[in-house]
């Protein structure tokens, strides 16, 4: 088996291997994957992060040895907090955009080391410690408000089957995002995401950050978001904005009628 990293600024993961087929996730920068084949120019990856598999092209692989990937993904890891920043590579003084949310593995007073290269990156992150060192009632109000805080660095943010990045991303790969932001990890797509965390019964007893899912008329779910507070939620349709939310589903204004049916609520935190 091999071993790689994303070294470009997004990777996107396709359903096969071929540039037409669908984007169904996407490798921000400084994250890991499994190579599990090939065919051809492309590799068939299982994500480090999430475990999903998809097929990238070879070219934009940066293959690394087992030996070094263990070593990075036991690392600290930050996570980027700025909506893009750049991060300059050497040899070759190499600068790359970088987007909102993006790894960097072993990273130390600006500086990492991955494969053969040195980085330096100076721009806003967040240390990505283990969600479960976060117990006591204090921490867990200030990671929700953080969560609400984060989600409004998106609002606008157009929808991309797919996408995880500010320049487009899929309901799922938004509040996937919002929880790496906050040190929680989560499966890729809602049916996934849905399997996970603790059920709340009522919109009444939720909390801020708590996510909200839905179904379709065959009672698959299909759509994620994230509450806001009892009455409003942020999700990505469209674009990412805000809606109102009851017992029933989402409710648009503009169009005065229910878009989405409530399925059921989640707790990640």
């Amino acid at each position: 088996m091999e071993f790689g990293i994303c070294l470009n600024s997004i990777i996107p993961v396709r359903s096969e291997p071929s540039h037409t087929s669908p984007m169904v996730t996407q490798v921000l920068f400084g994250e890991l994957f499994r190579v599990m084949g090939q065919d051809k120019n492309w590799l068939q990856v299982c994500l480090a992060y999430d475990d999903y598999e998809g097929w990238i092209s070879a070219l934009q692989a940066q293959i690394i040895s087992e030996s070094e990937f263990i070593r990075l993904y036991e690392s600290e890891t930050f996570i980027t907090t700025d909506l893009v920043q750049l991060i300059a590579q050497e040899p070759g003084h190499k600068i790359l955009p970088i987007v909102l949310g993006s790894s960097l593995p072993g990273l130390r007073e600006k500086y990492m080391h991955i494969g053969q290269y040195d980085f330096c990156y100076e721009g806003m992150a967040v240390n990505n410690s283990l969600f479960e060192n976060i117990t006591r009632p204090a921490d867990l109000v200030n990671t929700r408000r953080q969560l609400i805080r984060d989600a409004h660095l998106y609002i606008q943010a157009p929808y991309s089957w797919g996408g995880r990045s500010p320049f487009g991303l899929d309901c799922s790969g938004f509040v996937q995002m919002l929880y790496k932001l906050n040190h929680v990890k989560l499966l890729r797509d809602a049916r996934q995401q849905a399997g996970q965390g603790e059920i709340i019964s009522l919109l009444a007893e939720t909390e801020p950050g708590d996510l909200a899912f839905f179904d379709d008329e065959e009672g698959n779910i299909t759509h994620v978001g994230m509450l806001i507070d009892k009455r409003r939620i942020i999700h990505c349709f469209g674009n990412v904005h805000i809606d109102p939310i009851d017992h029933e589903g989402i409710y648009n204004e503009e169009h005065q009628k229910y878009t989405r049916r409530l399925r059921l609520i989640k707790r990640m935190v």
